[in-house]
């Protein structure tokens, strides 16, 4: 019976068609949870989709605790003791909390996570737990990280040495150290928003090449990305044709 459980509750591979109604099932409420957000006052049946969201995401919760054994391939209890510590099951519970209190008034300990209602956008992220298409990406990004993370070292290298460069040459336009960083990450995903900006010839000049340089580092991480998003999809093609 846990194991079924399990293999419902599971991400489906397209053959188990209980497994992919949950999942498309899951993938609604997490977006109707959402609903709520979109407004300030707390009206009555904003506060009911809540309940109801919180209370399946609970049950959902609850359903991958009793079968964390099957998750990790192992019968013990050290499975159970895992599972509230892994990435997913953060996620659930920090979606979670916030709501509790609009399902039980008692939990008065918990009326803080009333005020950090933002929490509750992180349910987005649950989204991607039944998402073919981000489990996908995921396992590009996984395959592809030492390539992004270079990238990422040499854009992080390239702000803060174009912010070292645009501090000392134009120290009246540039108040504080994170000014500057503030206008090389701008310069670096080439936004250009306006609000901090070089006044001198020298200092537009530095804009200029921090600009073109910026634009290719930018593109690296595209290419990257596309070129393991494209394999991936060729492999798993592959894969179902054998």
């Amino acid at each position: 019976m846990r194991k079924r459980i399990y293999e419902i509750i599971e991400l489906s591979n397209g053959s188990d068609t209980l497994s992919s109604i949950y999942d498309n099932f899951m993938m609604a409420i997490i977006l109707v949870s959402l609903l709520p957000l979109a407004f300030k006052e707390d009206f009555l049946i904003c506060r009911i989709i809540d309940s109801i969201a919180v209370t399946i995401f609970i049950i959902d919760y609850l359903l991958r605790l009793v079968t964390a054994d099957y998750k990790f391939g192992r019968k013990s209890i050290n499975s159970y003791i895992r599972y509230p510590f892994t990435f997913w099951a953060i996620i659930d519970l920090i979606s979670i909390l916030p709501s509790i209190t609009m399902i039980n008034s008692s939990f008065k300990l918990l009326r803080i996570f009333r005020m950090a209602r933002a929490f509750r956008v992180l349910r987005v992220f649950k989204a991607f737990r039944y998402s073919k298409s981000v489990s996908i990406i995921i396992a590009v990004f996984r395959k592809s990280r030492i390539a992004l993370l270079a990238v990422c070292t040499l854009a992080v290298a390239y702000i803060l040495i174009s912010a070292l460069v645009i501090f000392n040459v134009e120290p009246d336009s540039f108040d504080t150290f994170f000014d500057a960083i503030y206008w090389a990450t701008v310069s670096l995903t080439t936004m250009g928003y306006g609000d901090i900006y070089p006044i001198t010839i020298f200092g537009r000049a530095v804009t200029m090449v921090s600009s073109i340089f910026g634009i290719a580092i930018v593109a690296l991480p595209a290419g990257i990305i596309t070129a393991g998003y494209i394999s991936e999809i060729n492999n798993k093609e592959e894969g179902g044709n054998e």
